[in-house]
Parts: C-alpha cells; structure tokens; sequence
C-alpha cells in the first residue's frame, strides 16, 4: 500500500485508499481552478424577516466576507448566517440570509470580487441542515503525461475505489489550517489538561508558508512576551489578543503563568475558534482510525457484527441527523451487509467524545488502539479546565460515494502541458481535496 506525503500523516492520513498512479499535477494554481457550487434546500418567498441571498465570492474568507458585509449593512455579524464555510482560495457560490434589512440595502453593497443576489425571503434563517451538498469544479494543472495514459490513470483507480466500497472520507487540511495545520494539536493539549502546552503551541509553532515576520515573532514569545507583542504582525490578531491577555495578567514570558493565565488567553479567542480546537483533533483521530482500518484491508461497505451503521437520507446520502445509527447484530449483519452493498447504508466511525460507545470487532480494536496510542480517554472530552469545549461525540460515515460526472483532458495555456478537468457533486462535510488526492498521488 502507498503511504502518504509527511503533510498528510501530520493530520492523521496514512495511507492511500488506491495503490494506481496518480496523475501528478498541480491543484488551485488559480482561484478560478477550484469552483464550488454549493447546493442547498430553504424555500424562499415575499414574506419573512430573513432576506434570501446567493453569494458568489473569489478568495474570500467566508467568516471575514461575513463580517464585511455586516460592516457594510451596519448590523451585527450575528444577524447573517449561512449553511457551510466554503474555501478560501476559490470561486464559491453560497446561500446566505440576513436578518431586519432592506432589499434595496443589500443591493448597494459592492465589495471586490463579490456578487450578491437577493432571492426573496424567508421565515427563518439558513443554518446548516439546508445543506445538502457542494458540486465542485476542479482543474488539475501542469500535468506531464500523454492524454491516453491520464485517462488509464484515472481509470484504474476509479475501479479501485468500486472495489473498496467508496473514497474513504477522510477530514481535509482545511479542518487543520492550510498554513499552520496545528489546531489538532492544540485541541490535544487542551483535552489532557496541558493548557501550556496549548497556548504555547499556538502561539510559537513555525510553518515554513508563514512570513519571515510572523516566524521572528514566534521565535520571540518563546522567551518574552512584550517584544513578541511588539513584533507580531497586525494580520495575526488571534495571537496578538492572546498575548495582550497574557501581559495585562503580569505575565512577560511563560514562566510567569499560572493555568489561570493560560486558560485565560485561550478564551479571549472566539468561542467557534476554541471549539474547532477540539473538533480538529476529533478529526485527527477519525483520520487515523479510518487510515488503519485501510491498512488491514478491510472494505468500506462492509460491516461485522458490532459495528456502527447508518442508513441513507431521502437524496441517498448518510443520514446523521438525530445520530440516527444502528449496531451491527447476529440477527441484521446479512440485512445491513445487503444495504451497504446497494449503497443504501454506511458504515460510520466515532467522532470521539465523552458519551461515545466504541464499536465492537476489528473496528473496535482500531478505535481502542488508537486511543490508547494517543493517551487519550473518551472521558477527557469533558474539559475540566474549559468545559464549554466539551464534545459528547458524533458519528462520521467512513466512505463517500462519488459519481465522477465527467473528465476533460485538455492543453493548459498556463505551463504548456495537460490540464484535467473534474466536476462531481459531495455531501455536506466531505473534502474534494481528499478525492483529488487519490487522483493526483
């Protein structure tokens, strides 16, 4: 089996689901290469206090365009709300709602590289069970070989994941940080208790896609506080209120702290910051649960008795809402084996938390391996120390299908070898980087 880049084992990959070669190539060369269509269910109208809006953006943050259209509306951010963030480095298209405005309001705003439509309006908010899903549009860039054998390529590891039961749904780096992939690590200190550890981890991490100022300030909050203020460039405001926090409670360097001082900086943060600390290690060890269950061989639509299974939605995706599961028993097992086969039910893995039952089988085994492997209990997600970050735990189906619906093989005007062109649809919480992946190798 291929093992995975050092990028991808850092958050928890492994391995590849596919041992064919990929294609090679570049990925999100332009932000015109990754397109996203978001495709989402609220049903608008003339009445309502919400106002419907499709929002199309080109690199833009979707928590940073919310706060400017907020600015520009003059209202809270908190009046605006939408089903999903979206990537940055892309051109996406989004429902959004926005509360207690004109029509006439929303139509004045001009922002770069923005384009706002009314819709109509709507009872209630967008939030994020209206999503169904992202049709994503994707160019592969600068790819060297012969249009014969790109086709092969992408042929044979398309059967391959037919044999396997479906590209494994492994979390994207974006659930870790494009640039400094550490909220993971962070979220670990934080759940054994080391809030240290944490905030300094935050705070002193080097990742070689940062800027030679931000690496200099780093290197100095390690020993003093006030010069690391002084030094920390204005864009990263996270660390810069972190540190303000720190000073302003008598510390100048980490010596100086208390736990108390500690935990405080950590919840100057946002509270959706905070939380996603422990959501990304969650992910982290989904990620490594799911690599080692691949490493075994065994499918992804298939379960033995003491597993987790959910079953499909109206639009044949998984159907989580509710954590409507079911265990794998000597009574269902060739019932459940059938559905999973006719793609009419999923074999889910834990998002740990402290109320998570583990599974029972191999998969059990994995799930308790690794856990044991990381020091960590279900019971640490309480957070004693920070308890508004605990996570009773969730369920993730380990597989997405994925119906490639076509593939262009053209000349790339940029670097004068091929470019490749993908379009497919994906349920909500799923990563086209990590099917790009198996593609591209």
């Amino acid at each position: 089996m291929r093992r995975s880049p050092k990028g991808d084992r850092e958050i928890g990959i492994l391995i590849y689901a596919t041992d064919g070669d990929g294609i090679g190539g570049r990925l999100k060369v332009r932000a015109e290469d990754f397109v996203v269509n978001e495709i989402s269910e609220i049903e608008t109208g003339e009445k309502g206090d919400y106002i419907i809006v499709e929002v199309r953006k080109v690199n833009w943050d979707t928590h940073i365009l919310v706060k400017n259209i907020a600015k520009k509306l003059r209202i809270s951010k908190h009046r605006i709300s939408f089903a999903g963030t979206k990537d940055k480095f892309a051109v996406t298209t989004q429902k959004m709602s926005i509360k207690g405005v004109y029509e006439e309001d929303i139509r004045r705003i001009r922002i770069k590289d923005v384009d706002i439509r009314v819709l109509g309006r709507a009872r209630r908010h967008v939030y994020l069970g209206d999503l169904i899903g992202n049709d994503f549009d994707i160019v592969v860039r600068d790819v060297s070989l012969p249009a014969d054998e790109i086709r092969r390529r992408i042929d044979r590891i398309y059967d391959e994941i037919g044999e396997i039961g479906g590209f494994p749904n492994f979390f994207g780096v974006q659930r870790f940080g494009a640039v400094r992939p550490l909220t993971h690590i962070v979220g670990k200190h934080i759940l054994r208790g080391n809030v240290r550890d944490a905030v300094m981890c935050y705070l002193t991490d080097i990742f070689e896609g940062e800027s030679d100022a931000a690496k200099e300030a780093r290197r100095t909050a390690s020993e003093d506080f006030k010069s690391a203020l002084n030094a920390m460039p204005l864009s990263l405001k996270y660390e810069r209120a972190m540190l303000d926090v720190l000073i302003k409670r008598g510390c100048t360097q980490p010596e100086d702290c208390t736990d108390d001082d500690f935990i405080a900086a950590i919840r100057v943060l946002p509270l959706h910051l905070r939380k996603m600390f422990v959501h990304a290690y969650q992910a982290y060890l989904f990620n490594l649960v799911l690599s080692k269950r691949i490493e075994r061989g065994i499918p992804l639509n298939s379960a033995e008795i003491g597993e987790f299974v959910c079953f499909t939605d109206r639009y044949g995706l998984p159907s989580l809402n509710g954590e409507k599961v079911e265990r794998v028993t000597a009574d269902n097992e060739g019932m459940i084996n059938m559905l999973l086969k006719r793609r009419r039910a999923f074999v889910v893995a834990p998002l740990f938390g402290h109320e998570s039952v583990l599974s029972g089988g191999i998969q059990g085994e994995i799930e308790r391996e690794v856990l044991n492997a990381e020091k960590i209990s279900t019971s640490d997600f309480l957070v004693e120390k920070i308890p508004e970050l605990r996570s009773e735990g969730h369920f993730r189906s380990i597989a997405v299908h994925v119906n490639i619906e076509r593939v262009d093989i053209g000349d790339d005007e940029l670097y004068g070898d091929k470019k490749v062109r993908f379009k497919f649809f994906l349920p909500k919480a799923s990563y086209a980087t990590v099917v790009m992946r198996e593609f591209m190798k």
